[in-house]
């Protein structure tokens, strides 16, 4: 996929962090976003700063029903995606293994795994009829290494990695899939594990300028390389 042209960008997770960096950066250089995020207003005050043609709306990527109704009606405004970006993800509050609730394991697994794969479902097969696109999964530093007191956390990066590995074995030519580590940045969810530490890493905009042409960069010559964001 060459950077030049207009794209179509399916963002989720948009309302905060790298989604909402990356959208405000697509939109800045021209292309079209729809985006998804679980909180209303947050997904309100997006799209009064975006404006027109972007398309952002409330879902939260766990609910299966959600993401496919959100995806027939961005299939029927604007068609299939250029590139795909699974971005929305949680994790888990420090803790050992053994004392992180289930309910909290659960979340974490629905939104980090079943959410990825319910946009999988949602989008791939119109742009499999299309025959491009590129699906990036954002896995993490953590689905290739491990740290205590994040091991959900981590085992949905890694199952994210494998999930992705094996959707590009069964793309058709001209698509790609690809597991992205997209590197440490100081968001709400690294603070919520490296505290004030976090500060001594970029923010998310400062991170966008470099991901984002990256982003563009992508095409089905990437298939199935687990990549990093350059520089991260």
């Amino acid at each position: 996929m060459a950077g030049g042209a207009q794209k179509l960008v399916v963002i989720t997770g948009v309302t905060r962090g790298l989604g909402r960096a990356m959208a405000v950066r697509f939109a800045g250089l021209g292309h079209t976003v729809a985006g998804c995020g679980r909180t209303p207003r947050a997904i309100e005050e997006l799209r009064r700063e975006l404006g027109p043609p972007h398309d952002l709306a409330a879902v939260d990527v766990a609910d299966a029903g959600s993401v496919q109704a959100w995806a027939e009606i961005v299939l029927g405004r604007l068609g299939p995606p250029d590139l795909l970006l699974n971005n929305a993800a949680l994790i888990n509050g420090n803790a050992p293994l053994w004392d992180v609730p289930a309910e909290e394991i659960d979340r974490v697994v629905d939104v980090n795994i079943k959410g990825v794969a319910s946009v999988v479902r949602a989008f791939v097969p119109a742009m499999i009829q299309r025959q491009r696109g590129v699906i990036v999964n954002f896995s993490s530093g953590w689905g290739r290494s491990t740290a205590p007191e994040v091991a959900p956390y981590c085992a949905t990066k890694w199952a994210i990695e494998g999930l992705t590995r094996a959707l590009a074995q069964e793309l058709p030519r001209g698509l790609a899939a690809v597991p992205l580590n997209p590197g440490i940045i100081d968001t709400e969810m690294l603070r919520s594990t490296f505290g004030d530490r976090a500060g001594h890493f970029p923010n998310p905009d400062n991170w966008a300028e470099i991901a984002v042409p990256f982003l563009l960069t992508l095409g089905a010559k990437d298939n199935g390389k687990p990549l990093s964001v350059p520089g991260q």
